[in-house]
């Protein structure tokens, strides 16, 4: 029986489900003074990170703070020491994705740092007394909230079935029965 035969009805329901996404890449560049004036850099490391995620107006901000640790030497390489700096940062991260239909009274936000805050270059400044690393870092964000979905609802409910198979129109174009089932996501 195709579900065209009966007449279809529609219902819309409530339900929280996810209606904003969002990711962002972005380098930034922090500029540390250590105590004595370097004169090679020895490594640079990035440690303590920790963040949270908050609704904006355009998007989904990410605040958080991590330390950055530069080993350098000085006194003409004869001397190490380590320049700690806890640095923190704001990252607005658009949403590319939003369900304009959602009640934002009831909007929860999440933040996944994709890629953890990484120093990638350190350098000598060009007045030889501080260090600029730069950092690369990624986002990804989620909106949770309720919304409206639009429902088919079988009129004699799921008794009025009696084993009937419902065609949806969709055909069938393909043999399935060729498929890997070791290719399906175990996660679905």
């Amino acid at each position: 029986m195709a579900i065209a035969d009966k007449q279809l009805q529609c219902r819309e329901i409530i339900t929280k489900a996810v209606c904003g996404k969002g990711r962002k890449f972005s380098t930034v560049s922090h500029t540390v003074t250590p105590p004595h004036q370097p004169t090679s850099i020895l490594g640079a490391w990035i440690i303590n990170h920790q963040y949270e995620a908050v609704r904006s107006s355009d998007g989904i901000e990410v605040i958080g703070t991590y330390d950055i640790n530069i080993w350098y030497s000085y006194d003409r390489n004869s001397q190490t020491d380590v320049a700690k700096e806890t640095v923190s940062y704001v990252e607005n991260v658009p949403l590319s994705y939003l369900d304009s239909k959602h009640r934002s009274s009831t909007e929860e936000v999440s933040a996944e740092s994709t890629q953890e805050p990484n120093c990638i270059e350190a350098n000598i400044s060009s007045n030889g007394s501080s260090v600029v690393i730069r950092v690369e870092r990624e986002y990804a964000v989620e909106m949770i909230a309720e919304t409206k979905v639009c429902v088919a609802v079988c009129p004699g409910g799921c008794d009025d079935l009696d084993g009937k198979d419902f065609e949806y129109g969709l055909g069938d174009d393909g043999d399935y029965e060729d498929l890997d089932p070791e290719l399906l996501d175990d996660e679905l």
